[in-house]
């Protein structure tokens, strides 16, 4: 559980609402139910345009990754591939088979299986980071869903307030229409520019690190599977290894 994420939000709502309660101004005022379908149907139809199924279906379910982080064990894996080094040099690469069964991540199990068939340590790491580098691609199309919201929003926003500018000159003649425009038309922007800076664009970039913490993650286990290919002392690859675990040396 990503702790961070539920207390920046809340951090930014109570700082919204208290400044707006310490001003002297209403909270009630900051709450517009159509400046609310302008913004965020506009947004979300906007980049709906822009995003094909497969990219809003990966979009959609790594948004459950800004509260609950995908958990990455360097230590572990670290220890997995000395074991296997161990075995390897023990009882040789086909010694590794009955572990293949084991491995859940479908990536480290093709990168088991290209070592037990005896391919080149070069042909190894050219197949596996062809993988990851297509991985990350889709990964990064897929949080791009949510920059893309952060970049809509303020726009939309702005045409939430000029929707509302409009219905208060239509009413120029009417003062008692005149208040439910111009709410409209600044509570739009406040929900536009909020919303984009406060919950779209900060998703993305929680995302985007969390990608790269799982190319990091496998660019590891790329390097422990070509260094065992290569037969390559246990302890020497624990040491490479560790050079990848964001906690070693702290």
């Amino acid at each position: 559980m990503d702790s961070l994420t539920f207390v920046g939000l809340l951090f930014a709502v109570v700082a919204i609402f208290g400044g707006q309660f310490l001003e002297g101004g209403s909270i009630d005022s900051l709450l517009n139910f159509p400046a609310a379908v302008i913004v965020f149907g506009g947004t979300f139809g906007a980049v709906l345009i822009q995003t094909n199924f497969a990219t809003l279906k990966r979009s959609l379910k790594m948004f459950s990754w800004s509260f609950i982080s995908p958990k990455l064990a360097p230590e572990q894996a670290i220890e997995k591939m000395v074991n296997w080094s161990v075995k390897a040099r023990k009882s040789g690469l086909l010694g590794l088979e009955d572990d293949i069964d084991l491995q859940q991540d479908p990536f480290q199990r093709k990168g088991l299986i290209l070592l037990i068939d005896g391919s080149e340590p070069e042909k190894i790491r050219e197949s596996l980071l062809i993988e990851l580098e297509a991985s990350e691609k889709q990964a990064l199309q897929a949080v791009k869903f949510y920059s893309s919201l952060g970049g809509y929003a303020p726009t939309m926003g702005i045409v939430g307030a000029v929707l509302g500018l409009i219905q208060v000159m239509g009413n120029l003649s009417d003062p008692s229409q005149l208040g439910a425009g111009i709410a409209t038309a600044f509570v739009a922007t406040i929900y536009g520019v909020g919303a984009a800076n406060l919950m779209f664009l900060p998703i993305a970039n929680k995302l985007k690190t969390i990608v790269q913490a799982q190319s990091l993650y496998r660019e590891m286990y790329i390097e422990g599977i070509v260094l065992i290919a290569e037969g390559e002392n246990p302890k020497i690859i624990e040491g490479r290894l560790q050079g990848f675990n964001p906690e070693y040396g702290h």
